[in-house]
This record gives structure tokens, C-alpha cells and sequence, in this order.
């Protein structure tokens, strides 16, 4: 038996004739671009997420990226976030040619560390992008709290935590823009690219439509530049459908990550590997289950030989990264996304996975480290 890291195919299976009608319905209607689709998506997704506006845009590259636009974001300015993430999180500041200004993580969340972040604020500092990575919230009251004594404004990107959750609020709702990303391997994932940007405040919501669609608010007179970011009603009108079963699917990443716990336990592996840790107060949805292990790259090799899926986020920290070397980063300035970088392992985790697929990941993992 082998073992996927992402069957979408077992997902569509349960809900093909729910996304095959919704899929006609907009070829019978030709209507493609924006719409009603969307809107009622918008207002779907709010209101699930529950803040005041959610806008739709192309994927969630853009929804960082237009964020920043809506900031004003331009040459000279510094945007903190961390380089233990996903390329774009850092290549919008620089697209933007302003500068990232890379903090470390925590080894045991892999999210941004809030204590050193206060250190790495100057006046040219206009906003943070705290990562809510793999599917866990950042610690929103600390980073909220010294962006308010400074006087910045904090843009989650919360591309691999939709559902996620802490203390009562859902990812992406308590900073001044919540950034996710509709890529079909998410949580919540479309049939392309799409992506999307919460938000609370009605003068933010009013200019990123306008910044989506080049920047016009009415047919051919533009206030602003802008881009073409839209999110197809197609997307819109699949999302919805899925939107409808996210919380059943979040249950069940967390119930197989409850799962592991117990397999790794039983199975005497707590001192080869470290298992991923959700902190109080927290709802982890798991869009990956990522776990620390030693002899991480000879695991790899085994487990491809076994036909066991897993990969690697992310081999190279942004700060380390050729197209960064102008920053003038060194190794040895984040010594724990470096490490992290060499430990990290992420595990098939999606819901639709067996105890028996579990069972058999487990057992492959132990007999690696029984033999090396």
C-alpha cells in the first residue's frame, strides 16, 4: 500500500455532484468574472470567518500583495516578517521595492517569535506579516500589541490557516488585513488559483476593489493603479460548494493529527522525532503535519523507496535565498529557521486518510530508524 501526500481525488469523489451543478450553473449562465458567484461567496466567507468584508482576489500572492498597495507601501519603507515561509510572503515587500526585514521563528510553532520583533522596528517600518505557517496562528495579542505602541499595521497571512483559530477569533480577522490563498492543496482549495482578503474596515474593503481591477472604481477611470486580481466566479462557486463541509474537513486533520500523536507514542519514537505542538488557545487546522526528525534526509530517502508521501517546507530560508543576497543576510543570523530548514518534515494529513495509511506511515518511519 503507498500512502499520498494529497489525494484531492478521494475529496471530489464525495462531493462530485455538488461541484459538477455548480460548475454547469455557471457555464449556463456565461458569466465568468466577478458577479454574483463572487459576491455571494464574499458574504458566505465573512461571514464564516467573522469579520465585516472579505473581497476576492486571483490567488494568495496577490492578497499580500494588494495589501500592501492599500498601505501605500513604496520605496524606502520595511515590512518585518519571517523567512520561514512560503516565497511570496517576502518577494510582495520587495515586488513593491520596499524592503523585508527578516525576525526568527519559534522552534516549536514555527510561527514568527513576537519577542524579537520590537528590536527590528525603525521608522521606516510600515507594517508586519506574521505567518500563521502550516495551519497554527502566530501569537496575535504580542504582535498586535507592539504594532499599536509603534504605530504599524499588521497584514496576516493566513494562506495555509483557513479555520484556524485562537482564542475564539479566526485566523486572518484580528490584524488590519487577513491574507488567504484558495491553491487546490489548501484546506479550502479551488480548482485553480484563487485567493482572498478579510477585513473589518469599509474604507480598506472600498479600495481593494478598486485596486483589484486596475484600480477603477466605475468603467475606465482609474484613481489608482492597480492590478488584474479578480477571482473567477468559477472559483467563487466551487469554493462555495467546499466552503460548506471546511469544518468537518478541519476536524479530521486535527483528528488524524490526535492520531499520530498516539501512533508516534505507542510506537516509541517521541525521542527520534519532534511532533508539531498547538498552543493553548489555539485551533490547529493542519494544512500540513510537520514534524522535526533525525536523519531527516536519509528518512526522506526511505520513505520515497516505501512509497510514502511527505515533503519539505521550505529547504531554504527566504534570508538565505539568491534573489535576498543583496539584504545582505549571513547564515548563522536565524539560527532556528536555518536549523528548522534541516529538521522539517511534513506527513500525509489530509482528511480523507486512513488509521491504516497512518498506522503504515508510522510503522515506516520506525523501521527506518530501527535499521539506521
Amino acid at each position: 500500500m503507498k500512502v499520498p501526500l494529497l489525494d484531492l481525488k478521494v475529496q471530489f469523489k464525495e462531493i462530485r455532484t455538488e461541484v459538477l451543478s455548480a460548475i454547469e450553473g455557471v457555464c449556463d449562465d456565461q458569466s465568468f468574472i466577478l458577479g454574483q458567484r463572487v459576491a455571494d461567496f464574499e458574504e458566505d466567507i465573512a461571514r464564516y470567518l467573522g469579520c465585516r468584508y472579505a473581497v476576492g482576489v486571483a490567488s494568495g500572492s496577490d492578497a499580500l500583495l494588494l495589501s500592501l498597495m492599500a498601505l501605500d507601501v513604496k520605496p524606502g519603507d520595511e515590512v518585518i516578517t519571517v523567512p520561514f515561509t512560503f516565497f511570496s510572503t517576502a518577494s510582495v515587500v520587495s515586488r513593491l521595492h520596499a524592503t523585508p526585514v527578516f525576525v526568527d521563528i519559534q522552534a516549536d510553532t514555527f510561527n514568527i517569535d513576537p519577542e524579537q520583533i520590537e528590536k527590528k522596528i525603525t521608522p521606516r517600518t510600515k507594517a508586519i506579516i506574521p505567518v500563521h505557517l502550516f495551519g497554527q496562528c502566530a501569537d496575535m495579542e504580542k504582535i498586535l500589541d507592539v504594532a499599536n505602541q509603534h504605530g504599524v499595521r499588521v497584514i496576516e497571512d493566513a494562506c495555509q490557516a483557513i479555520g484556524a483559530a485562537q482564542n475564539g477569533h479566526k485566523a486572518g480577522t484580528l490584524g488590519y488585513s487577513g491574507c488567504f490563498s484558495f491553491f487546490p492543496s489548501k484546506n479550502l482549495g479551488g480548482v485553480g488559483d484563487g485567493g482572498l482578503i478579510a477585513t473589518n474596515d469599509e474604507a480598506l474593503r472600498e479600495l481593494l476593489l478598486a485596486l483589484r481591477v486596475h484600480g477603477s472604481r466605475s468603467d475606465y477611470h482609474h484613481d489608482h493603479i492597480g492590478l488584474n486580481s479578480r477571482l473567477d466566479a468559477m472559483e467563487a462557486a466551487v469554493l462555495r460548494v467546499k466552503l460548506q463541509h471546511l469544518n468537518t474537513w478541519n476536524e479530521k486533520r486535527a483528528k488524524n493529527a490526535a492520531d499520530y500523536e498516539r501512533l508516534f507514542a505507542e510506537a516509541g519514537l517521541l525521542n527520534r522525532v519532534t511532533l508539531p505542538r498547538t498552543v493553548p488557545g489555539n485551533v490547529h487546522v493542519f494544512n500540513q503535519y510537520t514534524i522535526r526528525a533525525k536523519k531527516r534526509d536519509q528518512l526522506m530517502g526511505y520513505l520515497k523507496e516505501q512509497g510514502i508521501g511527505h515533503k519539505m517546507y521550505y529547504p531554504v530560508p527566504l534570508h538565505l535565498q539568491e534573489c535576498f543576497q543583496p539584504l545582505g543576510y549571513q547564515k548563522g543570523d536565524l539560527p532556528v529557521s536555518e536549523r528548522m530548514a534541516t529538521e522539517v518534515l511534513s506527513l500525509p494529513i489530509y482528511p480523507e486518510l486512513s488509521e491504516a495509511q497512518m498506522g503504515l506511515v508510522v510503522e515506516t518511519i520506525k523501521d527506518f530508524y530501527i535499521n539506521h
